[in-house]
């Protein structure tokens, strides 16, 4: 019997296409595409997004015209034409039922809520002026993500694993952990690679079982012939990428070989309980359980093992007033504790390291909330979506440290000074990476499309 040949390496694709190397690279979407456009000042990202949009007004923005006129009308002229979620009529102001405190050198007020918070403030900067055009769940986190309201696109992540790509071989450049409570909202969709090759979408490390599906080899399955399996499926998809030069070929071939790897370094990175007990007293940790303590520590274990882009998505923040889950009395409080502690830590434990100098951290929501209140339940308070203005806050690489840039009206309602665009903020993330917002981009349908779409401009007060 005349054997089969053996299927072509990749080398061998190459040669019979008559590609260069960085012509294959390209096709198979390579590690790095572009590379940066000058000197970096970050090397990865570790983004903490508060899903459900936490209060600004109740956290971060004390406002004493709110205590002055609790439970007065808003002003007509301030709400006309305005929409909402689910306002309506002419509701009502409604002051925060929290104390503040200036903290640190830098004086920055902080909610009692977040004590953690407040013992960092001269290493963070505030951002109290973003805005968005989007005030509804789903579409908010999709542009907050994508720089564009409809899904489909590529994610701030995906963009710049194309751009840079990974120091990491034996993990994902773009890694996701998702905790809390399961709110309205775009799901998966917040960590996919929209029109770019599929090697570039995030993966889940799931926070209940095993991290990734069939982390395990199949019992009587060694890793030599798991190898061997391997190698026999990619050989024939070299083949189908040699008769098709279909990209997506490429980008399975490639997630074949990392799975493979990823069964080894996978179990290795999610054993938190190898970590000192003070590491754990830091985070406030308890291994194996799901929390976002442990995403965070993960976080950190994931960016010391080279990852390029890191997303902790923790849902809950969505405070309306329905019920004590999601109130400003008990549901806000709740959160608060959920988050405070592990991501000062988080902060902490990477600047202890050396890290923070090349890590950007990024902590925000996709709005803020109303200063008017949203009656659903007399018993208890909440607030109505606001993307006009609310507070994100960022630390590590190349951040200006104890500043708060922007604010709002008296009421905070409206910015008086200094607005950041979603797509400021994602230009200005590029650019620490070393990455022209404007540069980076990828064709699809007969134009050239980037993260910041048609807008975007680097926010250089905050560059240190």
């Amino acid at each position: 019997m005349t054997a089969l040949p053996l299927p072509p390496t990749r080398r061998q694709v190459l040669a019979q296409m008559g590609l260069g190397p960085i012509a294959l690279h390209s096709l198979l979407g390579g590690e790095s595409r572009q590379g940066p456009h000058f000197a970096p000042r970050a090397k990865s990202v570790i983004w903490l997004s508060m899903a459900g949009a936490p209060s600004q007004l109740d956290l971060f923005e004390p406002k004493a015209a709110l205590q002055r006129h609790d439970g007065k009308p808003v002003p007509a002229e301030l709400i006309a034409g305005q929409r909402f979620a689910f306002l309506k009529g002419t509701p009502s102001l409604l002051a925060t039922p929290y104390t503040f405190a200036q903290r640190g050198q830098c004086g920055a007020p902080v909610s009692e809520l977040m004590p953690h918070l407040a013992l960092i403030v001269d290493k963070i900067a505030f951002v109290k002026s973003m805005h968005t055009e989007q005030f509804n769940h789903g579409p908010a986190q999709v542009f907050m993500n994508t720089g564009h309201a409809v899904v489909g696109r590529p994610t701030c992540g995906s963009w710049v694993h194309y751009g840079l790509g990974s120091d990491g071989h034996d993990l994902p450049g773009f890694v996701v952990l998702v905790s809390g409570k399961i709110d309205p909202g775009a799901g998966s969709s917040l960590w996919s690679s929209g029109f770019l090759p599929a090697t570039h979408q995030g993966v889940e490390l799931r926070t209940k079982g095993d991290p990734v599906p069939c982390v395990r080899d199949p019992e009587g399955v060694d890793r030599a012939a798991r190898a061997r399996t391997i190698e026999l499926v990619n050989g024939l998809n070299r083949r189908r990428l040699l008769a098709l030069g279909d990209p997506e070929i490429a980008s399975r071939i490639d997630a074949y070989e990392l799975a493979f790897r990823m069964q080894a370094s996978v179990p290795e990175l999610v054993d938190v309980q190898s970590e000192p007990a003070e590491v754990h007293a830091l985070y406030g940790t308890e291994p194996g359980v799901n929390s976002f303590a442990n995403n965070c520590l993960l976080a950190r274990r994931l960016v010391e093992r080279g990852v390029r882009f890191v997303q902790l998505h923790h849902r809950g923040w969505d405070h309306h007033g329905s019920d004590a889950s999601d109130d400003l009395l008990h549901g806000l409080p709740n959160m608060c504790r959920q988050t405070d502690r592990a991501a000062v830590a988080l902060v902490l434990d990477l600047e202890r390291r050396g890290l923070l100098d090349e890590t950007l951290v990024v902590w925000g929501g996709e709005f803020g909330r109303t200063p008017m209140q949203e009656v659903r339940d007399p018993k208890f308070l909440g607030r109505d979506h606001h993307g006009k203005a609310f507070t994100i806050w960022l630390a590590g690489a190349g951040i200006r440290q104890g500043m708060t840039l922007g604010s709002t009206d008296d009421l905070g309602y409206h910015i008086v000074e200094h607005p950041v665009h979603v797509n400021d903020l994602h230009a200005t993330v590029l650019h620490l990476l070393g990455l022209d917002h404007e540069r980076l981009t990828h064709r699809f349908q007969g134009r050239d499309y980037r993260l910041t779409d048609v807008g975007g401009t680097v926010v250089r007060a905050l560059l240190a």
